[in-house]
């Protein structure tokens, strides 16, 4: 087998981190859709479980094209690190809604990371003319920023039932106490216009005078 170069090498790398955090994502979406009530988010989350999974399968196809073969030591340290992190989540206190908020949370900050880590492989995979890794990596991302919108807007739904479901609805109607504002008096203010002026010229004795003379004159 021939010695891998530095340019594979180094997207062997990238890709190996991918594998290993979709292998991680992988065993805690499973873990949230036990915990998510039936219902168009856990639909969502079991559809894009299928799409981590294929993820996976792409990127180990990718690194071994590459001539990599260290993902399977990824993928064991990711779903190490997800075994671990499980028994956090399945304790999450609150009621339903909070425990399923909690948890949209932590996905919406984990598709943030992948998008991140898939932004970095694309970008070097067009700095050193890979277009096939590149358009792999572009794909994928694209799948994990449509998550990442999905889970925003859930984030907001499900914010507005922990509100309903544990602040009662007279608190929430109230809103907080309005502040009370200091009466400022104000000196009253003297505008000069020259109105005062028109009307003294205009009754001026001077002026209605000579009116009068040119009148008998004519």
């Amino acid at each position: 087998m021939a010695e891998i170069n530095a340019r594979d090498m180094k997207l062997v790398q990238y890709l190996s981190e991918a594998y290993g955090k979709e292998r991680e994502l992988e065993m805690a979406l499973q873990a949230h859709i036990a915990m998510t009530a039936k219902g168009p988010y856990r639909n969502r989350l079991q559809q894009h479980l299928k799409e981590t999974k294929a993820h996976a399968r792409q990127v180990e196809r990718r690194i071994k094209k590459l001539g990599g073969g260290g993902q399977t030591v990824q993928g064991a340290v990711g779903k190490l690190t997800a075994v671990a992190k499980g028994p956090l989540h399945a304790i999450r206190g609150g009621g339903e809604q909070e425990r399923m908020l909690k948890n949209a949370k932590t996905e919406y900050f984990n598709e943030h990371e992948e998008i991140a880590t898939y932004l970095a492989i694309e970008t070097l995979a067009e700095k050193v003319r890979d277009s096939e890794t590149a358009k792999l990596a572009r794909a994928i991302r694209r799948e994990e920023e449509r998550m990442a919108n999905f889970l925003q807007g859930q984030i907001k739904t499900l914010t507005g039932a922990v509100a309903r479901e544990e602040i009662p609805a007279a608190l929430r109607r109230a809103g907080a106490p309005a502040r009370k504002r200091k009466k400022t008096t104000r000196r009253p203010t003297t505008r000069k216009t020259g109105g005062a002026k028109k009307a003294s010229r205009k009754s001026s004795p001077r002026r209605s005078g000579a009116k009068k003379r040119a009148a008998a004159k004519r």
